[in-house]
């Protein structure tokens, strides 16, 4: 019968090296040798869960005092691959540990890789003698050294803080063995897996730069390294789908455990704060930045407008707690937790400026000036990303003020409630101000440094924040406490699947709009679609027949759609309508007011439909709540953006209102499109355009930011039997200027017609390429047998590629 190979067994790592039983006979057992060493086996597995760190909250324990400032040290983690517990030391008993009593590995013999689980190297490298009784034997077991390389069939570590102190544990409550790491706090730690895993990896790995020398060493009976770096195996990619696993503990019974468990699923998909702090700069041109201090990982990070690079790392800063300066000639990051060993300095060293000023000066911020609530607005990183709201309070003292930030991070709960308590925290602790001078020799000391000042018989810890330099260096700091930035954990907010929604057609109204911006295109249309609940965007597709539909335009936000409570009456042009108070009812964004100077500048625009389907352009002042989503308008500004025309005698209540915001979706036309009856389908985006979520409508737009505005100001003046009409002309861009005489022209050319009517009827029409003509006294009796006392008109502007604009109706 042919031999079967077996490509490996594998042990866990604290049992492939040997048995020694603690029963007091000294006895030394390599009692997997023979498996090791047996043709049938390829390699030497091992479930590899060493300990990488030995770390405590504060500044007492021994690994800090050592000169290591954080846990994410890689260099410290790979170190401990051939070093610290298990390999250097062991603790004897749980009380040890607490104390950190640490006992040295020892065999009394020369060979303590005996008793080292970690020193995998001494072991393959070495002839394996048992020790029955403890007398060494005098001949070696069947392994031969160096004969078979090593395959990492697990390695791990649990995504919670100090995950690096016992990756081998897991939290599972329904589990009699659930437990956290040493001296964990029990919040999830996404970075703390990944740098274990990186430093596991690259210790291992000859071509990284975080080798650690010796680690891996190449055999001299086969063509590898001891450790084959093709065979490390990490614990664990689950198949399932993420999200739905873990959000779906319907389905998934375990689902609950993926938040501090060893999953990768779902979170190496996120950069590292360093790698997207570094990305942010690079985008804008900066080469020179050192981002390697950083620590924590960014599950995703939105910037949606054109800013400066300061302002795009302001909301990391802030969620994160680091510190941006320059510094040896490059922008260098610092976080607030993580300093260095303070700057000591005492009154000796300390300048006096001015005779009359004291060397430090003290300030203390009023409690009433202080917060008593911050509140973050961040992006839910669970579900479908909604807006959420992250609170932490002080339950004493006497402030109401409270802090409020918009952070356009995506953040699990827990995440941004220790962000807001840290921050809330961070403002008390910082609430003394202290300025001094140090002296020019001092130049070492830079923002974010921290210094312990001693002064007075007092010592103070503090934060520096501004270094002004005029000879002496002027100093000012901030009281800083280290322990507050520990980000403690905060409440679970579980996720459960939503129960599936069977949602309706959205509302979407079709808005001929005319040119209200610049900076847009003149023949676009607008579409306003809300729906309850909002199925995250809706497409709006388009076609000249009923088949053949292409996509105009995606709503991603909801509008604010209502309804009018009262009738519109017709409201003077140009000027501010204080006699109206216009009532409506809305759903969406609440409406609010705004001042005078914000309303000329655009601010608070609406629109109004008539009972002809034409939409008066309205501008609001004065916004105030009278019952839910109901607000009355006052402080109107009537026909805006040439929409006079569109203005009623009265517009009955019902009429629809649409709040004119980034909300409403443009749907770019072309020439061709204008004026042409269009069939529009409309629906979830997410959906296909043939579900039943879709709605139908037909819509013509007529291309108001093409069409010309009303001219103005018409006179009449009789010169012998003429008559010579004059107007102003009125421009659909560029017209705000004061400082002209006269409004650009907004056409190719010049050009108007003036319709003069009897009654209803249009007796003459006359055209001009200038804001004036004359009606001649031959014209009026042929229109009219004579002479008239007065005449009713009509006054158009041209546009070559619209016709006839607005006509301004005068009797002169």
């Amino acid at each position: 019968m042919p031999s079967v190979t077996l490509p490996r067994y594998a042990a866990d790592w604290s049992e492939y090296f040997g048995h020694q039983p603690p029963d007091g006979t000294g006895d030394v057992y390599f009692h997997l040798d023979p498996l090791w060493a047996s043709d049938a086996i390829d390699a030497i597995g091992i479930d590899v869960y060493w300990p990488l760190a030995d770390w405590r909250d504060g500044r007492e324990h021994l690994d800090y005092q050592a000169g290591t400032r954080t846990i994410y040290d890689l260099g410290y983690l790979s170190g401990n691959l051939r070093g610290g517990e298990g390999f250097d030391w062991y603790y004897a008993s749980p009380e040890d540990r607490a104390a950190q009593v640490r006992s040295p590995i020892t065999d009394g013999s020369g060979k303590p890789w005996v008793f080292r689980y970690k020193d995998i190297k001494s072991w393959w490298q070495n002839a394996h003698y048992d020790r029955p009784g403890g007398v060494e034997a005098a001949t070696p077991t069947a392994w031969v050294p160096q004969s078979k390389p090593f395959w990492l069939t697990e390695i791990g570590c649990p995504a919670v803080d100090k995950g690096a102190n016992q990756p081998n544990v897991f939290v599972d409550p329904k589990s009699s063995e659930t437990a956290l790491p040493y001296f964990s706090k029990g919040t999830r730690d996404d970075y703390m897996q990944r740098r274990f895993l990186r430093a596991f990896i690259e210790g291992l790995d000859p071509d990284s730069d975080n080798y650690l020398a010796g680690a891996n060493p190449l055999s001299s009976e086969y063509d590898g390294r001891m450790v084959d770096l093709d065979r490390i195996h990490v614990y664990t990619w689950d198949a399932r789908p993420y999200p739905a696993f873990p959000n779906d503990t319907g389905v998934w019974g375990d689902g609950d455990n993926w938040r501090l468990g060893h999953w990768l699923t779902g979170r190496f998909a996120n950069a590292t704060l360093a790698e997207t702090v570094g990305q942010i700069l690079a985008d804008y041109g900066f080469a020179a930045h050192a981002t390697g201090g950083l620590n924590g990982t960014v599950p995703g990070y939105v910037i949606d407008r054109v800013m400066a690079a300061r302002d795009a790392l302001q909301p990391l800063e802030l969620a994160y707690f680091f510190d941006s300066l320059e510094s040896g000639g490059a922008i260098a990051f610092r976080h607030r937790g993580v300093e260095a060993t303070a700057v000591e300095l005492s009154e000796a060293d300390l300048v006096e400026t001015r005779a009359e000023n004291a060397l430090l000066t003290l300030t203390r911020g009023q409690e009433t000036e202080l917060p008593a609530s911050a509140k973050l607005r961040f992006i839910s990183a669970a579900g479908d990303y909604a807006q959420a709201v992250a609170e932490a309070r002080r339950i004493t003292g006497a402030s109401g003020r409270v802090s409020q930030a918009d952070m356009p991070l995506v953040l699990e709960g827990q995440q941004a409630d220790a962000i807001a308590e840290t921050w809330l925290f961070e403002a008390w602790a910082a609430r003394e101000r202290a300025s001094f001078a140090l002296p020019p020799s001092m130049l070492a000391v830079e923002p974010a440094d921290v210094v312990r000042v001693t002064h007075a018989g007092s010592e103070r810890l503090l934060r520096v924040v501004e270094v002004g330099e005029h000879g002496a260096r002027d100093i000012e700091a901030r009281s800083v406490d280290p322990d507050i930035y520990g980000h403690g954990a905060g409440r679970e907010r579980p996720v459960r699947p939503g129960v599936p929604v069977i949602g309706g057609q959205p509302l979407v109204e079709f808005i001929d709009l005319p040119l209200l911006r610049g900076d847009e295109p003149p023949a676009a249309g607008y579409a306003a679609a809300t729906q309850v609940p909002w199925p995250g965007s809706v497409a709006v597709y388009g076609s000249p027949e009923s088949t053949g539909y292409a996509l105009k335009a995606l709503a991603t936000a909801p509008a604010t759609i209502g309804v009018t409570l009262n009738v519109l009456p017709a409201g003077p042009e140009g000027r501010l309508d204080h006699g109206t108070r216009l009532s409506v009812r809305v759903e969406g964004e609440a409406l609010v007011s705004c001042t005078l100077m914000q309303l000329f500048a655009g601010r608070n625009v609406a629109a109004v439909r008539n009972a002809d389907g034409e939409w008066e352009v309205i501008q609001f002042a004065t916004a105030t709540l009278t019952a839910p989503g109901t607000y009355e308008l006052t402080g109107l500004l009537r026909g805006q953006g040439g929409s006079e025309f569109a203005m009623r005698p009265a517009v009955a209540a019902g009429a629809r209102f649409v709040l004119v915001s980034t909300a409403l979706a443009r749907l770019d036309l072309t020439a061709a499109e204008i004026r042409l009856p269009y069939n529009w389908r409309f629906g979830p985006a997410a959906r296909d355009i043939g579900d039943a979520s879709y709605a139908t409508a037909t819509h013509t737009f007529q291309g108001l930011g093409l069409k010309p505005l009303s001219p103005v100001h018409v006179r009449a003046a009789r010169s012998g039997g003429d008559v010579a009409l004059s107007w102003m002309r009125r421009t659909r861009v560029g017209g705000d200027s004061w400082e002209t005489p006269e409004v650009p022209l907004g056409e190719d050319v010049e050009s108007y017609e003036v319709d003069v009517l009897d009654g209803a009827d249009v007796v003459r029409t006359l055209a001009s390429s200038a804001s004036a003509v004359v009606y001649t006294a031959v014209q009026q009796a042929e229109d009219f047998g004579g002479a008239q006392e007065s005449y009713t008109v009509r006054v158009y502007q041209l546009s070559s590629s619209y016709g006839r604009g607005t006509p301004r109706a005068a009797v002169v």
